[in-house]
């Protein structure tokens, strides 16, 4: 989210989801319908949902504003997983609204911010400070995924300063194309920046996503050039006949690559993320046409030789 809509299924994941529907909103709340809980980003089930959460009244008038300065925002669910989305055991939190239009999207249901359900800041950091005994045993953190964290960067600020404010790990998983709503001082807060890099060819990126390519490498550049930046995790999605090209793959290799040339180190580690259908039944309740119903998951020996292509270039690869 967000970001990338793929990843392995991960260990750990709760065996309960409690979903927004389960909240009491008040009566001057911002009512909005409640997302599917199905496979959350990354071929995982959906998150914990918003469980034992005390959403604050919201007046109608006030709440434009209170997303604007960050005290509250549009979260569609969040869970406490181990061995994905960074080190340790994360608290990954799924924001709601997305720019991007992934033809594999796993959380069709968080492309739009009113589909979420409105939590405040200071509750969200109440929830994270929580963990910190098992963020301090495992050395892990909270993670801001999607849909797209960086559509609500004042809320994603707030949370980013509150967590390091509690001497927790962050980490934002982001596709990089809203980079320029990241400040100096949000990303001066974020340890990780997991960045989907979807495609090294523009057409092929375009078809995949309906966007443009050059925002999401000039955003990682960016945290390159960042003396003492946050450690990069390079995602890449692969999906046979589509994002399995070896010249469009060495593409994202060179540019993973380059940003190590800026900042040694600056890339530590680069995943491979095979492609599946697990988000396919999200799709079809929603009414939308899944064009990738007949594309299989790519063969081993196909991830092998996509991962071979990354670590020619002197890359860890997962």
């Amino acid at each position: 989210m967000a970001a990338t809509m793929l990843r392995r299924p991960a260990c750990g994941s709760p065996d309960r989801s409690t979903g927004p529907e389960d909240l009491a909103l008040p009566d001057d709340a911002v009512r909005l319908e409640p997302p599917l809980q199905a496979p959350a980003p990354a071929g995982r089930r959906a998150g914990a949902g918003l469980d034992g959460l005390h959403v604050e009244p919201v007046d109608h008038h006030d709440r434009l504003a209170a997303m604007r300065e960050g005290r509250l925002g549009s979260v569609h669910s969040w869970e406490l997983v181990t061995a994905v989305d960074g080190p340790g055991t994360r608290l990954t939190t799924f924001l709601s609204g997305c720019p991007l239009r992934c033809l594999y999207c796993h959380n069709p249901d968080t492309l739009a911010m009113k589909d979420g359900t409105p939590v405040t800041s200071d509750e969200l950091l109440s929830r994270i400070a929580r963990y910190r005994a098992v963020f301090r045993a495992t050395g892990g953190g909270v993670t801001l995924s999607g849909g797209e964290v960086l559509m609500q960067p004042a809320f994603a600020a707030r949370i980013l300063r509150g967590a390091k404010e509690l001497g927790i790990h962050t980490a934002l998983d982001t596709s990089g194309y809203l980079g320029r709503n990241a400040t100096d001082e949000m990303l001066a807060d974020t340890d990780l920046v997991l960045l989907d890099v979807k495609s090294g060819d523009p057409d092929t990126y375009r078809r995949v996503t309906g966007r443009e390519l050059e925002p999401t490498l000039r955003f990682g550049r960016r945290l390159a050039e960042m003396a003492g930046g946050p450690e990069i995790w390079i995602r890449y999605v692969l999906v046979p006949d589509l994002t399995d090209d070896p010249a469009g793959i060495d593409r994202v290799a060179q540019y993973a690559a380059s940003l190590n040339d800026i900042r040694p180190g600056a890339v530590s580690r680069v995943e491979v993320l095979p492609f599946h259908q697990m988000g396919r039944d999200k799709w079809d309740a929603l009414g939308r046409t899944y064009e990738l119903g007949d594309t299989p998951a790519p063969s081993a020996e196909l991830v092998d030789r996509v991962r071979a292509q990354f670590r020619a270039h002197g890359l860890t690869t997962y």
